[in-house]
């Protein structure tokens, strides 16, 4: 995937809406463009040490041709949580490339992303991890 699509959407969206009005829109345009994906899969992620127990899920935006993980903002800016957390939707995956994208600045502020040489330790990142209430109460219960 290239940024042709988001490129078109920040034109014609302009910065200052919410994410997930970016998000459809992107939907809609690698639709016209004939690009499969998968928006929003919940990922699942397990400890690091057992690696056999679950402990919750990472909820990329968009899966792009099974290759190609995007991450949407619509912020001022990007820092370095962000760029972490596409690299843990990376070594979950095994995506070979993620796009953080980030429609709220004035033009749009894209960033590629490839998986670091030791991406094992960089499952977890906790900051981006989505545990639902039965994952919480079985934690609890332990």
């Amino acid at each position: 995937m290239d940024f042709g699509c988001a490129m078109a959407s920040h034109r014609a969206l302009g910065p200052g809406l919410r994410e997930d009005t970016y998000h459809r829109d992107l939907e809609i345009r690698l639709t016209q463009c004939g690009l499969a994906y998968v928006s929003e899969k919940r990922l699942e992620v397990y400890d690091t040490i057992q690696g056999d127990v679950l402990i919750g899920y990472y909820i990329p935006d968009l899966i792009v041709e099974e290759t190609v993980i995007v991450e949407i903002k619509a912020l001022s800016g990007l820092d370095n949580s962000h760029v972490a957390q596409v690299i843990g939707y990376l070594a979950v995956t095994g995506c070979p490339v993620g796009l953080l994208l980030n429609f709220g600045a004035r033009s749009l502020q894209h960033r590629r992303i490839f998986p670091p040489k030791d991406v094992a330790t960089h499952r977890v990142n906790r900051q981006w991890l989505w545990v639902p209430e039965p994952l919480k109460r079985t934690k609890q219960e332990q």
